[in-house]
């Protein structure tokens, strides 16, 4: 046991160490755990052996991850994204896995049956590593998010699919009632999961949120339960996870279950991109370096091309189809497990699982920085993109509650928290004015209380020319991105300076160069707190009743933005 902790230690203070590094030099952290594990792992030092402990570690991160993210996945999102996910998902493995077969069997030589595996492999998307990095970008909620994770997810079912087929071969099982069991089991699982979470969980979950502890306390057995229930039936614990979170999403502590698993989340998820980080090893480097790069092409360039022709062929904008491609732009673990289990059974050799490990590492750590980087990515390139959008986007028509030819005296980028304060303001001045927010949801809760609206990011510098900001009298941005605020600043003083500009800013740095570029208010929420504390301290003075008054006030305003599901992070890099 002493061995263990030591192993664990050592593998946690490494990717820390590594973390820290990379922070510094503004790179994606995550890369920082995975390289940790190859440190501490076989690939160099042997630090971190195979560890059982490590491996439950890592997979209990995964069941938090995908509770988490089955938490923000209620009906209404499943019935708005589901179709489009579904042919997303089916679509880009199918075209995909044709490719792959043909440069790896024409262009490799290799043969079908290792050309099949190859080809399987590269199909598959890495969910768990997605939804981290949309997690940590607050873009699980956009539109492009949304549906990301709705084929990946589609993919995951896929995979098991083909890795049951496979054992089934190994078993000399009958493939047919295999498949038609597990259609079965499935069907089985969703409707009783359908019952407990329409009859019995919001009964439950209201008598548990009288004790917070008892809440989260449930919130996390539900989810490792129903992940051991679903890895019992055949399925993989990451699917058993999501359908906790999406029964418990229909609940009114849904946000409130959501923040308190998520310290839990970062924690394990850092165990599993190590052990993923451990179980990477390359030989035979000179041998397999041509093939592995141009299977990651493939993956970085390809993959994405194809979910942006779908996306784009079922009627959604450029913008939307290139985010979503990128996150197809690595190599899934089911791809690793399907390549060792391929091995084990003798259809493959040495060569093969080392060059799919090679790919893994090119691709992974490149689709990071394309997911890390997409608003750039894409204002690079979007002049190029038209082929990838149909002449009307009509499925994107549906968030747009706005009139296209009207003149807006003030434009809102950001409606949750900061933005909610200042709508109510807005409406008592009477000013016409146009939300535009990144979250469908949103968009939608204005439209059914009448308020003109549209879904859009306010990075894209095409939505802004589409708005006319520089007709506005005011644009106030909430969200604390530097380079989105300066960019929407510079459009605005370049062709309309009697146009006031308001921005946000979580740093102290951030603020001193917006107003520098002409910001006329910065807005900084961190600090606003104090003052108006102090405000409240000049206005009532010792008097309790007038603080007991404020208080009920407050207390009001809190009950309606719970309602509306708002959070308070320490920290909102993006503000949505």
């Amino acid at each position: 046991m002493e061995q263990v902790f030591l192993e664990l230690s050592l593998a946690v203070i490494v990717a820390t160490s590594l973390a820290i590094f990379l922070r510094a030099i503004k790179q994606p952290t995550i890369i920082s755990y995975i390289l940790a594990g190859i440190i501490v792992g076989p690939a160099i030092s042997s630090i971190v052996h195979e560890s059982a402990i490590l491996e439950a570690f890592a997979q209990i991160g995964i069941a938090f991850l995908l509770f988490i993210v089955g938490l923000n996945l209620n009906a209404n999102t499943m019935r708005e994204v589901g179709l489009t996910s579904l042919a997303t998902g089916i679509g880009q493995v199918l075209f995909t896995t044709i490719i792959g077969f043909a440069v790896s069997h024409w262009g490799f030589g290799m043969s079908a049956i290792a050309s099949l595996y190859i080809s399987i492999a590269i199909s598959f998307s890495s969910t768990i590593i997605i939804v981290k990095l949309l997690s940590d970008k607050k873009d699980l909620d956009t539109l492009y998010g949304k549906i990301s994770v709705g084929f990946l997810i589609v993919q995951d079912i896929i995979a098991v699919f083909v890795l049951m087929l496979i054992s089934a071969y190994r078993t000399e099982s009958d493939m047919l009632s295999l498949v038609f069991l597990t259609l079965l089991k499935l069907g089985l699982i969703i409707g009783l999961l359908y019952f407990v979470s329409r009859y019995a969980l919001p009964r439950l979950v209201n008598f548990l949120a009288e004790s917070q502890e008892l809440l989260f306390l449930f919130s996390v057995s539900w989810s490792l339960l129903l992940a051991l229930f679903t890895s019992w039936a055949g399925f993989s614990l990451e699917i058993g996870a999501l359908m906790a979170g999406i029964t418990l999403a229909s609940t009114r502590y849904s946000h409130e279950i959501s923040s308190k698993v998520r310290s839990l989340r970062d924690f394990f998820i850092v165990l599993f991109f190590i052990s993923l980080g451990t179980k990477l090893s390359i030989g035979n480097l000179q041998e397999i370096i041509i093939p592995s790069l141009i299977l990651s092409a493939i993956i970085l360039i390809g993959n994405p091309l194809i979910v942006m022709s779908i996306i784009g062929w079922l009627g959604y904008k450029k913008r939307t189809g290139f985010m979503a491609g990128l996150t197809v732009a690595q190599i899934s673990e089911f791809s690793l497990i399907l390549i060792v289990l391929g091995a084990s059974l003798g259809h493959l050799g040495s060569e093969v699982l080392s060059i799919i490990t090679l790919v893994g590492l090119i691709t992974i750590a490149g689709s990071t920085y394309l997911i890390m980087y997409n608003e750039k990515l894409y204002a690079l390139l979007s002049g190029y993109l038209g082929i990838f959008e149909k002449k009307l986007a009509v499925r994107e028509e549906k968030y747009r509650f706005h009139d296209k030819d009207a003149h807006y005296d003030v434009i809102l980028f950001g409606y949750n928290r900061i933005g909610y304060s200042l709508l109510h303001t807005l409406k008592r001045l009477k000013r016409k004015f146009l939300v535009v927010d990144y979250n469908p949801d949103i968009i939608k809760q204005l439209a059914r209380e009448g308020v003109e609206s549209i879904y859009g990011d306010a990075a894209d510098s095409e939505l802004l020319d589409e708005l006319r900001i520089v007709n506005s009298s005011m644009v106030i941005s909430t969200i604390p991105d530097l380079d989105t605020n300066l960019m929407i600043i510079e459009k605005i003083k370049n062709s309309n300076s009697r146009c006031i500009s308001i921005a946000t800013a979580h740093q102290v740095d951030d603020a001193i160069k917006l107003y520098e570029s002409g910001a006329e208010y910065v807005i900084m929420p961190h600090f606003l707190g104090g003052e108006h504390a102090s405000g409240l301290l000049e206005q009532f003075g010792v008097d309790i009743n007038k603080f007991l008054t404020e208080k009920v006030k407050h207390m009001n305003e809190l009950r309606a933005r719970k309602d509306a599901g708002h959070e308070h992070p320490s920290k909102d890099m993006h503000g949505r």
